[in-house]
């Protein structure tokens, strides 16, 4: 990067940027001007109801909603009469489509005030996330439409999430040139394989049924059974004695009840090829080993590579090659970094890192280009490309500036964490890996298993059959065999020789 870039670029600095004052939580509460109506509360027996009311804005969340929701969680987390928190979006859109990012932007233009009151922003809403993944009690959250960004950080944390049919999910920050944020940095690189890295770079979105096969749902159900369930939910009762898992489990068996099948129109599509050349491609530690594992993959023999999987790489090398350069690489970096994060640290230092992104040029080229400019344009990066951005400037970005004041997080009744503690969706592939490195497994044999384990819950069957047409192999008795990382890469390092 040029000297002057480097010099005009609060991005690279070290130098700690000015914070808002942040809210504890008796400072958490609307203020004059808040939409009375943005967010509406309802109760029906045991369950607490929270519906996101802003649909001709697909439900994006903003300060005046988060000031309303933050109160009434730490009210109902102290209530015995709150046995259930569920949160749901108004309308057949959306769940929630993200922060009003354009409104933090043109706020933001208001000078040394207005960046105080965009960071505050995102102090107020890693707080509701923080509230929501350390929440003591069963919290569900329907992803029944567009879930993205701000909304992804609503409901990932939870122990509960329910897909449908309308669901869109995807975290498209390196497309306004920020970052995946929201917890993003713990959610996404706890995701199987390089699932987490590739969502998290290339903005991909995942549709219906197949949230719930990524992991990012814990259950599907069609929408229209929404209402029946909610109003089921208000049925359960809990003993006093019963632990959170007692009531999840519960919760998990009258989910069941409502089970409609999976829509086997839309297959599993993280799976098989796609889900080798993901993991092929995007385990490269660099950037550029990314784009050249792709460049590879698009150019690999017919005979070895379906031709759809080469255009795959086709489009993703381009896909990236739109993305903030800085974005890319902190990006990558908080994959890299966010196994390591406890659920705490991670929102202290997404807080930190939203500072440094709001003094950055590319966060407000990428909102401005793309949603405030009419009609929306191409963002132009600064700096243009990853040779402009070292890995010495994204370190910097991502450490937090000495005498930079931490996020005050919320007390909970459940402290901080390094694992998310429930597991409450199809059986990941590590358990299933586990399971058949014990051997002598023929595959009946392991899918009864999850099956029996799972209460023959949906999708479970699809699931594991997935995993072992993918990471076995059967010897001449049909017993299992796990294939290593190696073997499974072996095929494609023969066909990269000619490179």
């Amino acid at each position: 990067m040029p000297l002057k870039a480097k010099i005009t670029n609060p991005a690279f600095s070290t130098r700690a940027p000015k914070t808002a004052r942040q809210a504890g939580p008796e400072m958490i509460k609307e203020q004059p001007g808040d939409d009375p109506d943005d967010v509406l509360f309802n109760s029906h027996y045991g369950v607490r109801t929270i519906e996101l009311n802003r649909p001709k804005k697909l439900n994006s969340l903003n300060a005046s909603m988060a000031r309303k929701i933050i109160p009434r969680l730490l009210e109902w987390q102290k209530s015995d009469m709150a046995n259930i928190i569920l949160i749901s979006g108004a309308g057949p859109k959306a769940f929630c489509a993200g922060g009003d990012v354009a409104a933090l932007i043109q706020q933001k233009m208001n000078g040394p005030e207005g960046r105080r009151q965009s960071h505050a922003y995102f102090g107020l809403e890693y707080q509701l996330n923080h509230v929501i993944a350390t929440y003591p009690k069963p919290y569900i959250a329907y992803l029944d439409g567009i879930t993205m960004g701000g909304g992804v950080g609503l409901s990932v944390h939870a122990p509960i999430r329910i897909a449908t049919e309308r669901t869109v999910f995807a975290m498209p920050e390196t497309t306004i040139g920020f970052f995946p944020d929201v917890g993003g940095s713990f959610f996404l690189p706890r995701l199987e394989g390089r699932l987490g890295t590739y969502l998290a770079l290339t903005s991909e979105r995942l549709r219906g049924v197949n949230a719930f096969y990524a992991g990012v749902a814990t259950h599907y159900i069609d929408s229209s059974i929404l209402p029946s369930l909610t109003a089921r939910l208000a049925e359960l009762q809990f003993k006093d004695y019963e632990d959170l898992p007692t009531r999840l489990s519960t919760i998990d068996a009258t989910i069941a009840e409502f089970d409609t099948g999976l829509p086997h129109e839309e297959p599993m599509l993280l799976a098989g090829e796609l889900r080798r050349a993901i993991d092929r491609c995007f385990k490269p530690s660099s950037v550029e080993g990314i784009m050249t594992a792709l460049s590879q993959e698009s150019k690999r023999d017919a005979a070895s590579d379906p031709a759809d999987m080469r255009s795959w790489a086709t489009r993703t090398l381009q896909t990236l090659s739109e993305r903030s350069p800085t974005s890319l690489r902190v990006a990558l970096r908080q994959m890299q970094q966010g196994l390591g994060w406890s659920i705490n640290e991670t929102f202290e230092r997404e807080y930190s890192l939203a500072g440094k992104f709001l003094e950055h040029p590319d966060f407000t080229e990428g909102v401005s280009a793309r949603l405030i400019r009419k009609p929306a344009t191409a963002p132009v990066w600064n700096p243009p490309s990853l040779e402009g951005v070292s890995e010495e400037d994204i370190s910097e970005m991502l450490q937090p500036p000495p005498g930079e004041e931490k996020l005050q997080l919320l007390k909970t009744a459940r402290g901080g964490y390094r694992e998310y503690p429930y597991q409450m969706g199809l059986p990941r592939e590590e358990t299933v890996e586990g399971f058949v490195r014990q051997g002598g497994k023929k595959r009946s044999e392991v899918v009864q298993h999850f099956l029996k384990e799972k209460n023959q819950r949906l999708g479970v069957r699809e699931k594991v059959e997935e995993v072992l047409d993918r990471c076995c192999t059967e010897e001449e008795a049909g017993l299992l065999v796990w294939m290593s990382e190696e073997e499974e890469g072996l095929d494609a390092m023969v066909a990269q020789e000619d490179f």
